[in-house]
């Protein structure tokens, strides 16, 4: 049977990120087959891992953050004057209205604290930042396919054979798209969830049958749903709560 570094096997068994798991073996956190792992070292894929306890504890203390992003914020680096949306994680924007068991904000959280997936720029709605690599690859790791739900406001004439091409028969970048769930809401604005997340999506999509995007708000993300938390607040995600 053929042999897979240890950090790969624990990413793919989603117990965290390969950075992590490095991390984890150096300080000798990880057992296989029962003997303390080494850096690089590599087994078979049903090898029996565990973290232990102390590691398991670290990652129960990394944070999740669920944030309303507005427009003209970027997701990730600051970049041409624009600020990120990290910037406003902040003791005064953290949202606590009707919300149990929600820790006070921990200024720890913010090292190393990175976005989980886009939001344009000028888009806005809900933008996960984590600490926990294991969320982030649930979110945005290659075999994801978690489902993202959108309201797009548009403007144009879009006849029926433009929506049933933007549920399945579109391309981007040469490659065809997944089939994707879209409905009217209302007279101007699309209800769209995607399973896939490709550049400026949606916004592609709707310019390939003739329609402009106007609005764009994300709502939902696997289990998780931005509600009634206000645009510019954010909140930590739920004990409980899961993608």
């Amino acid at each position: 049977m053929d042999t897979i570094r240890i950090s790969k096997l624990m990413s793919e068994r989603g117990m965290c990120s390969r950075r992590e798991a490095d991390a984890f073996i150096e300080r000798g956190w990880v057992r296989v087959n029962g003997k303390v792992a080494e850096l690089g070292q590599k087994a078979t894929s049903d090898a029996k891992i565990v973290l232990d306890k102390v590691a398991q504890k670290r990652q129960t203390e990394r944070a999740t953050i669920i944030l309303h992003k507005p427009i003209g914020y970027v997701s990730g680096q600051a970049e041409k004057g624009y600020r990120n949306a990290a910037s406003l994680i902040q003791a005064s924007t953290q949202y606590r209205g009707g919300l149990s068991g929600q820790p006070r904000f921990n200024p720890a959280h913010l090292r190393g604290l990175a976005p989980a997936g886009r939001l344009d720029i000028d888009s806005q709605g809900l933008l996960v930042l984590t600490q926990d690599g294991r969320i982030a690859r649930q979110l945005i790791g290659e075999d994801s396919d978690l489902d993202k739900e959108y309201l797009v406001r548009v403007s144009g004439n879009l006849e029926e054979r433009g929506l049933a091409l933007l549920r399945h028969g579109l391309s981007l970048d040469g490659k065809p798209l997944l089939p994707a769930e879209v409905r009217w809401q209302n007279t101007d604005q699309l209800h769209i969830v995607l399973r896939e997340g490709k550049k400026r999506q949606i916004r592609r999509m709707c310019e390939a049958v003739g329609v402009k995007v106007i609005g764009l708000k994300r709502v939902r993300m696997g289990n998780v749903v931005l509600g009634d938390l206000p645009q510019g607040k954010w909140r930590y995600l739920k004990p409980g709560e899961h993608f």
